[in-house]
């Protein structure tokens, strides 16, 4: 590193976003490619060595253990969290596009002359209490997490020598955030421990400088990013590495495939690692492990790729905001839709929540995290360790969507599961009719509303089956609600 890029780095490493974009595909007869998976065991080999570049590294599969998962919570957490005002995007607003209300926000509350830094001295972490939030978490019925180790303002939540000053441990808290809530996730759970890591640093002098040249330097990358990608993986061994970077600079300014070959090929989490797809520009829906393709992405139909729908509870911000409505907020029965809808197409959720500067996660997100965690108590088996089915959502009630388990022997005719899960009740009819499983009954076909103990009545007609509902009160009495999944039980060859 020379003279320049060492002072600029030391001194000044203070301060893309999640990009919208779509895919288009025919999704006709899609044959899942998740089924290949391999050894997740890190202190062996991996199968193949990967080369830096799409072909090699797009040719790895899937680990097994996140297409079985389902099921993550997002966590944005940063210098951000302190002002708590619009989104995490704050500081952008505030000193990039300048806007009014940020402006204004600014002047109201604050003296001319305090800069973004400052408020690093308030995100003290006080009552931050790493197992409370691993509890909270396994309750909610996740299997992984992903803490934002670094949003786009390039505050770190752990000592990274890569941040000298603008990090958990010398500026805020004086605690390594990341390093905390990993000892709790891997020691207390059976969770698996992920990192989110933003590419860009928007007020970064180095990255400036980067992009003053036409990006024909890369002393932001080599000096910073890539060094402190190394450093994260090496330090905490993070199971998911959800980078965020694909407005802007491509993969080649970012070194992308030089690293992520790294991770495949001789990170301590080699086998068991998995990526997104935010690489660069261009990347997104393209390549990784999984695709986010965009915030909030559900096709609504299957995708043969492993994808994953990352949403947040508060509809308009990832990080803490202290002016959020409680409109603003997405209800129990939104995110179980959310779940099921994305679950029927081959992808994962992932449900962020913007835990407070003093490290605290308002009761209105352990409400619906502890309401999520008792619907999947009861329906869980239509979830995790499923497969898509051969229909997503059913063809005469839209509102149906189906997963099927994998115990399919393909040699002998046998049983497998199909779960139809119903995302609304029936108030008028007291039954739902079915056309997407009309040709897999006979007289014997047997059906079971999961967490109902009684008989379910059904009657197949010429081109359907109607399933008849239990009594409102009767769903209730047994903690049924929210979404309510039909376990049918069918022969296959």
């Amino acid at each position: 590193m020379n003279i320049y890029c060492l002072i600029v780095t030391i001194l000044c490493s203070i301060g893309l976003s999640h990009h919208p974009s779509c895919v288009s595909a025919e999704y006709q007869e899609i044959s899942i490619q998740n089924e290949n998976v391999i050894e997740e065991d890190s202190t062996i080999a991996p199968i193949k060595k990967y080369k830096p570049n799409w072909e090699s590294l797009d040719s790895r599969p899937l680990p097994k253990w996140y297409d079985e998962a389902k099921i993550g919570i997002f966590i944005h957490w940063g210098v951000y969290s302190v002002p708590s005002y619009g989104t995490e995007w704050f500081w952008w607003y505030w000193k990039g596009t300048k806007e009014d209300d940020y402006v204004e926000f600014m002047k109201k509350n604050y003296k001319p002359g305090f800069t973004y830094q400052t408020f690093a001295h308030d995100f003290t972490a006080e009552l931050f209490n790493p197992d409370e939030w691993a509890e909270i978490f396994e309750k909610s019925g996740a299997k992984y997490i992903v803490l934002t180790s670094k949003h786009h303002e390039g505050y770190t939540l752990w000592p990274s020598k890569y941040s000298f000053g603008w990090n958990s441990k010398d500026v805020g808290s004086h605690r390594d955030l990341v390093g905390e809530l990993r000892h709790s996730i891997v020691t207390k759970t059976d969770m698996k421990f992920g990192l989110y890591h933003s590419l860009f640093e928007w007020f970064n002098p180095l990255h400036l400088k980067d992009k003053e040249n036409n990006l024909t330097t890369q002393d932001f990358v080599t000096n910073k990013v890539y060094p402190e990608m190394i450093e994260l993986v090496n330090k905490y061994k993070p199971e998911v590495f959800w980078s965020d970077g694909d407005q802007g600079p491509s993969d080649e300014y970012w070194k992308s495939k030089e690293f992520i070959a790294w991770l495949y090929n001789e990170s301590p989490v080699r086998n068991t690692i998995v990526t997104n797809d935010r690489w660069g520009e261009g990347t997104n829906c393209k390549h990784g492990d999984f695709y986010n393709c965009a915030d909030r992405f559900n096709p609504g139909v299957l995708l043969a790729h492993k994808w994953e729908n990352a949403f947040t509870i508060d509809k308009h911000s990832w990080g803490h905001r202290d002016n959020a409505k409680y409109e603003d907020f997405m209800t129990a029965q939104e995110i179980i839709q959310e779940i099921v809808t994305t679950v029927s197409c081959n992808g994962n959720v992932l449900i962020n929540v913007g835990p407070t500067r003093i490290g605290t996660i308002e009761p209105i997100f352990v409400d619906r995290l502890t309401s999520m965690g008792k619907w999947l108590k009861l329906n869980g088996e239509a979830i995790y360790k499923t497969i898509p089915w051969i229909h997503q959502n059913d063809t005469i009630t839209s509102n149906v969507w189906y997963t099927a388990d994998k115990k399919i022997n393909e040699n002998v005719r046998t049983t497998q599961f199909i779960y139809a899960t119903v995302l609304n009740y029936p108030y008028e009819t007291n039954f739902v009719e079915l056309g997407s499983l009309h040709t897999h009954f006979d007289e014997k076909t047997p059906v079971k509303l999961l967490g109902y103990p009684e008989k379910i009545v059904w009657i197949k007609t010429k081109g359907s089956v109607i399933l008849q509902f239990p009594p409102k009160h009767l769903t209730e009495k047994y903690g049924l609600g929210l979404a309510w999944t039909f376990k049918i039980s069918v022969l296959v060859k």
